[in-house]
């Protein structure tokens, strides 16, 4: 019977309330004074971050308070009534939005129930899912942190009119749900008065900034680690011998290997004059594959430097087949890293020297061949002379040639080394350079 009671007293409260209201006026006794609504902010959801689009979508709670004056009664002659819910149409609302609002369809607040108090308090709790812009700096991405801020304030009643402040010196986040990719750091809440040029009246607004940082585990492993190997592979290149074939091949399919991972990142990047830092990284290492490419071609026709080459020059052999070959531990066979014998010297003392190759006619002049006499022995016919001799300058020349053809290749090794490892350092270096930077 008490229940049944108090629900006829409910329907007698309602009807007595809105007899002569209107939702329309704004409820206050004084027109001049400015009405104050109170505004708090609950995160409850991160739903998605577009970086190409910079649009922020988010799941937020929005409470406004605000009092009515229209709208109090004694709640002893109500059954002790202190509070009752209706749906929010039947009262007066600040028509207070999200002023940097990206959705193509502006959806407002859910039309929920608001509570009413006797003395005239309302407090109007209605979830929203909003879309709002947001400037994205991707600078240091996949390291980046971002500041998306969500002003709200009325649209139509100014300073004047309805003064609106914020209730808590941030956003609400105790009941927000972790996002797989951001992590928030805050939510701070500031007032802002602003006279815009259209108007001279005050402007009110309440700003809140959701600190928002990156977890880049996901972009590290499938984005940064990946870049970083096949960047090792690079100066690989340089080890593999001239003659397999392979050693553009490898460059040029490192190269198309990282275009791949750099038109990845420029998909979810927006179009803008900032490159992101592992854009960088991409951008830094094809340049550098680029150079150890043409730096392998240049390699390779040194290394098959024919017979017709001229020699090394002096300079080449001093700088690089002694003193590279040294830094860089290459050295021929028998030969020791830590003091190598200089294959050229060994073979320009023994190519002097005269040697099995010597033709019989540049020796001793009047020397007997085995007891035989110069005038009578067939050996030293003339005729048989030149073709010996000749047969001894074509054996000269082709050693000569082999001799040259060898430090040419030689030249080539040792090129090979001192690029792979200058190359490894720059590898290191640049992927050190970027981690430093995202730290």
């Amino acid at each position: 019977g008490c229940r049944g009671a108090q629900g006829r007293f409910a329907y007698k409260l309602l009807h007595d309330l809105f007899a002569n209201y209107s939702s329309a006026l704004r409820p206050v006794e004084d027109t001049d004074r400015a009405l104050n609504v109170t505004l708090q902010v609950t995160l409850s959801q991160i739903i998605d971050m577009d970086e190409r689009n910079q649009v922020l979508t988010s799941y937020l709670w929005v409470r406004q308070a605000w009092l009515d004056a229209h709208l109090t009664w004694d709640k002893d002659d109500y059954d002790g009534i202190d509070s009752i819910r209706i749906p929010s149409s039947y009262v007066w609302r600040p028509d207070i939005i999200l002023y940097n609002n990206a959705d193509e369809h502006f959806g407002g607040s859910m039309e929920t129930n608001v509570v009413l108090r006797s003395d005239g308090h309302i407090m109007w709790d209605s979830p929203a899912i909003t879309k709002s812009s947001c400037k994205v700096d991707v600078s240091y991405f996949p390291f980046d942190g971002q500041r998306c801020r969500l002003t709200f304030g009325s649209w139509t009643y100014n300073g004047n009119q309805i003064d609106l402040r914020n209730r808590l010196d941030s956003g609400d986040l105790t009941d927000f749900v972790e996002n797989v990719e951001w992590e928030v750091l805050g939510m701070p809440a500031t007032r802002n008065v602003i006279t815009y040029g259209c108007c001279s009246e005050p402007y009110p607004d309440v700003t809140y900034t959701l600190l928002l940082r990156r977890r880049a585990s996901f972009y590290i492993f499938n984005l940064l680690l990946p870049c970083i190997m096949v960047s090792f592979l690079a100066p690989l290149g340089f080890y593999l011998p001239a003659d397999s074939g392979e050693k553009v091949s490898l460059g040029v399919t490192v190269l198309l290997a990282l275009t791949v991972f750099q038109l990845l990142v420029a998909e979810s990047m927006p179009p803008s004059e900032s490159v992101p830092l592992i854009g960088k990284y991409y951008i830094a290492t094809m340049t550098m594959i680029t150079a150890s490419t043409a730096l392998t071609i240049f390699i390779m026709n040194v290394h098959h430097c024919g017979p017709g080459a001229r020699p090394v020059p002096p300079w080449a052999q001093w700088l690089i087949l002694h003193h590279m070959a040294r830094l860089c531990c290459v050295y021929e066979v028998g030969e020791s890293c830590k003091s190598p014998q200089r294959a050229l010297e060994g073979q320009a003392g023994r190519g002097d020297a005269g040697g099995p190759w010597e033709s019989p006619g540049e020796g001793k002049v009047g020397t007997d061949a085995g007891g035989c006499p110069w005038d009578h022995c067939l050996c030293h016919h003339d005729a048989l002379l030149r073709n010996v001799s000749y047969i001894a300058g074509c054996c000269r020349r082709h050693r000569a040639n082999q001799r040259r053809t060898g430090e040419w290749k030689r030249v080539a090794k040792v090129m090979d080394r001192f690029f792979m490892w200058v190359f490894f350092l720059m590898v290191f270096l640049m992927s050190v350079l970027v981690l430093g930077n995202a730290a």
